[in-house]
C-alpha cells in the first residue's frame, strides 16, 4: 500500500522518472545532490518508498528533539555530534565493515546553501568501510532521479572528488542558485548573473 502510494505521488502525480544503471549491493554509500531545499528530504522518502529500500541518513543533532528524534531514528536517521572528540567517519566506517548490510545516504554539500567546498565525510566513510559510493542525482527541472555511476574510493581524494562533482554538474536543484560543484567558480558566478 505504501509503495503504491509513493509510486503514485512521485511518478504519476509529480511526473518524475528513475534511471538506474548501477546495481545496489548489500553495502554502499549514496552521495545525493543537489541539496538545495528541505523538499529534497521528502523526495528521498518518496523515492525510497516507491523503490522499496531503506537507507540511513545523517542530520544535525539539533533535529533530534522530541517528538521528531524518535521518528527520525526509526526512519534511519543518525544524529551528527560535531563537538565530540571521536571521528564520525571512523565509527561509521567500522560499523560498515562489521555489518552484513549497510546503506547510508549523504548530501556532499553538507548544507542547503551555496557551497563550493563539499564535505568529504561521505568519501572517508566509504573508504574506511570499503564501500562503493553510488551517485544519485535529483533533478527538479528534468523531473529525474538518476544513478548511472559509482566510485570505488582508492584514497586519491582530489581526483575522485573531482569525478564525483563532474557527475553532478548537469543536475538542477529546486533552487538552482544554491547549487554549485565548485569546479569552476567564475563560470558559476556568470551562470548566477544570467
Amino acid at each position: 500500500m505504501l509503495t503504491s502510494f509513493c509510486r503514485w505521488v512521485l511518478y504519476r502525480r509529480l511526473g518524475y522518472r528513475f534511471e538506474e544503471t548501477v546495481t545496489r549491493p548489500r553495502k554502499y554509500i549514496i552521495a545525493l545532490a543537489p541539496h538545495t531545499s528541505n523538499w529534497d528530504f521528502i523526495m528521498a522518502l518518496l523515492f525510497m518508498g516507491a523503490e522499496k529500500f531503506q537507507c540511513g541518513f545523517m542530520m544535525k543533532k539539533e533535529w533530534f528533539f522530541w517528538p521528531l528524534g524518535p521518528i527520525f531514528r526509526k526512519m534511519g536517521g543518525i544524529p551528527v555530534y560535531r563537538d565530540k572528540n571521536r571521528s564520525v567517519t571512523d565509527i561509521l566506517g567500522q560499523k560498515a565493515r562489521e555489518a552484513e548490510d549497510f546503506h547510508l545516504c549523504i548530501t556532499p554539500e553538507g548544507t542547503r546553501r551555496y557551497q563550493p567546498e563539499w564535505k568529504r565525510g561521505f568519501y572517508y566513510i566509504a573508504l574506511k568501510g570499503e564501500l562503493p559510493i553510488l551517485l544519485y542525482g535529483l533533478d527538479y527541472k528534468r523531473r529525474l532521479i538518476q544513478c548511472t555511476k559509482q566510485i570505488i574510493p582508492t584514497g586519491d581524494v582530489e581526483k575522485e572528488m573531482r569525478e564525483i562533482k563532474e557527475y553532478f554538474e548537469g543536475f538542477q536543484g529546486k533552487y538552482p542558485d544554491k547549487f554549485t560543484t565548485g569546479l569552476d567558480e567564475n563560470q558559476e558566478k556568470e551562470k548566477l548573473k544570467a
